[in-house]
């Protein structure tokens, strides 16, 4: 495998202006209020709601932010009606993309998606046409880093995660992502965190089959896109086949 290709947002950065962080905060809300509408507010019983809430921590998110969210998923707080949507399109270089979002007003969100798309030199494609290019994986990520130097090397933790169910494993510099089948993701987890390791981001993803290599133009462009995307409120996660 090639790579995640999951466009790093403001998300990922350990430096965050209290603006960002305003919208990370609002973004990480609702991943946990459809979780917890899933299955229910109890993360020990819901490993949707588990990781989206372990997620929300890693962002210093407020307790009662959570809480709240927590609530407004199980009905005990009144909520917007919020749902989970995936959107497919082209972008710069003719790469192909994949958009999830959760959102209060799907039309609404289709139009800001589109009219993005349009100003970045991308199209909206339609529903399956760019979703065969990727399987749908459980994506572990670690920090070597952030690992304790005397506990842990890199040739370990790669067959630790082996050990723990991983079907490929990807290095970037000191960042691991590995690779599991999206039902076994929970339990992989668990497994590495028992065996010390610090986990940075557990999550299903959108694993491109092949990646395509464009010009350092068109590639540009397609940091433009996803960052144009990354700041509109419903979109989630950007995933494309774009190389590394």
């Amino acid at each position: 495998m090639s790579g995640h290709s999951h466009f790093k947002s403001i998300k990922h950065q350990k430096d965050i202006a209290d603006a960002k962080k305003g919208k990370i905060f609002s973004k990480m809300a609702r991943v946990i209020t459809i979780a917890a509408k899933e299955k229910g507010g109890d993360p020990e019983a819901n490993a949707k709601l588990k990781i989206a809430v372990e997620q929300a921590k890693s962002f210093n998110m407020p307790r009662e932010n959570i809480d709240r969210a927590i609530q407004k998923g199980t009905g005990e707080l009144a909520g917007e009606n919020l749902e989970e949507v995936v959107f497919e399109a082209y972008g710069p270089g003719g790469i192909a993309i994949i958009i999830e979002g959760i959102v209060d007003n799907k039309n609404r969100a289709l139009g800001d998606v589109k009219q993005i798309l349009n100003q970045q030199n991308g199209k909206l494609a339609g529903e399956g046409s760019v979703r065969w290019m990727f399987d749908r994986k459980g994506v572990i990520t670690i920090d070597f880093k952030s690992q304790v130097s005397s506990l842990k090397n890199k040739e370990n933790i790669e067959l630790e995660a082996i050990e723990a169910g991983a079907e490929d494993i990807y290095w970037d510099n000191d960042i691991l992502d590995i690779y599991t089948k999206v039902e076994n993701l929970e339990t992989a987890k668990k497994t590495l965190e028992g065996k010390g390791l610090k986990i940075d981001s557990v999550k299903p993803a959108w694993i491109a089959k092949e990646t395509v290599e464009i010009n350092e133009k068109e590639k540009e462009s397609c940091q433009k896109l996803f960052e144009a995307l990354d700041e509109n409120d419903t979109v989630q996660d950007i995933y494309s086949n774009l190389r590394a």
